[in-house]
């Protein structure tokens, strides 16, 4: 079964041709690329072979886990799931003791160099004894695995930045996977927990391309976090009127009016959230009216009160909550042209990638 392609793999699942150029699209919109590369992610698709993951999960609460399994039907997620060969994940596996720790050493043998490593939770490095599995110490079980890997993905805030458990006082001594491993490609895909569509969507764009997607200074993927929530919050026109709620259950907040002064972290926070959303797209924390935590963000958790509104200017983001709409607009329009721009240079960049290129993993 390892030796199918992803289509060949669909096809036994009863998926058709039509529902996999359905994938396909949905992949692409999920990678912000032109309907017109749906035919090359197919194109490339069809002859991709299911690439080995091995998911390893340290300090962590398993809401990652939680996450990536809160599929809706028909789901990406399902998808993705019968695209990879998942041959190790201390949640989902059948196999225990020394079965499953011999599942993780074949898959690394039989894999080498060519695996995908998935890992979350931090690494605690003040005691090796505070975590452990099978009696290997988490930042040994790491090192080991790392070394055969292609990639690293990084889920969730813990591993990607050190999450909850690296917050003061720290007395773990945690630490993102980044601080450990520095010889291996790492995408950080934060979040507590990380959208379910952003952790699969990452996972196609290795199926496609054999690449990393394009990265952020913090090593996110740009696709999903390019854009800060507030720019794409339905919110925002109340927020440029200088309608805002005062507290939880005032009328404003039941007209839906901006969270801002309740501590909403949307302006510094770069997410999908506001587009792609939860619950099957259903809605995110913001709709469900609640501030955003800004958990995508490096030691969300010591920023401050999740509830007290932002005192320093971000961008256009003003420290006064009554910010003129006149000024609002005008940063609005602009904006809004330097993203028409920026998508125009983006679409024209990737239909420049031949259908060779792509099924090499090459871009220009």
């Amino acid at each position: 079964m390892n030796q199918l392609s992803l289509e060949e793999r669909l096809r036994l699942h009863g998926v058709s041709r039509r529902g996999f150029l359905k994938f396909c699209a949905a992949t692409a919109s999920l990678m912000a690329l032109s309907p017109a590369m749906i035919p090359r992610i197919a194109a490339a698709l069809e002859n991709a072979k299911r690439p080995s993951v091995i998911w390893l999960s340290f300090q962590e609460c398993t809401g990652c886990t939680e996450s990536i399994t809160r599929s809706h039907s028909p789901s990406l997620e399902s998808l993705i799931f019968d695209a990879i060969s998942l041959d190790y994940h201390h949640t989902l596996q059948v196999a225990s003791g020394d079965a499953a720790e011999h599942a993780r050493e074949q898959a690394m043998k039989d894999n080498w160099g060519k695996y995908i490593l998935v890992v979350d939770g931090s690494i605690p490095l003040g005691n090796k004894g505070f975590s452990t599995i099978a009696g290997i110490s988490n930042v040994d079980m790491l090192i080991e695995t790392a070394k055969g890997a292609a990639a690293i993905v990084a889920v969730g805030s813990c591993a990607a930045f050190g999450g909850l458990p690296k917050a003061n006082p720290n007395p773990t001594g945690a630490v993102s996977i980044d601080m450990i491993i520095k010889d291996k490609p790492i995408i950080n895909v934060p979040g507590c927990p990380p959208i379910p569509v952003v952790m699969t969507g990452v996972l196609a764009h290795f199926l496609t391309f054999g690449t990393l997607p394009e990265l952020d200074h913090l090593k996110r993927p740009k696709a999903f976090y390019g854009q800060n929530i507030h720019d794409r919050c339905y919110r925002r026109p109340f927020y440029e009127r200088g309608q805002f709620a005062e507290t939880f259950d005032d009328e404003g907040a039941k007209k839906g009016w901006c969270l801002f002064k309740l501590g909403c972290k949307g302006p510094t926070t770069y997410n999908a959230c506001a587009t792609t959303k939860w619950n099957g797209g259903v809605s995110f924390p913001i709709e469900s009216g609640h501030g955003c935590l800004g958990c995508s963000e490096p030691n969300f958790w010591d920023a401050g009160s999740f509830y007290a509104p932002l005192s320093t200017p971000i961008g256009h983001v003003a420290q006064n909550a009554g910010y003129a709409l006149a000024a609002g607009a005008l940063a609005g329009a602009a904006i809004g042209f330097a993203n028409k721009q920026k998508s125009s240079q983006a679409i024209e960049k990737h239909e420049e990638i031949t259908v060779n290129d792509l099924i090499k993993g090459e871009t220009k």
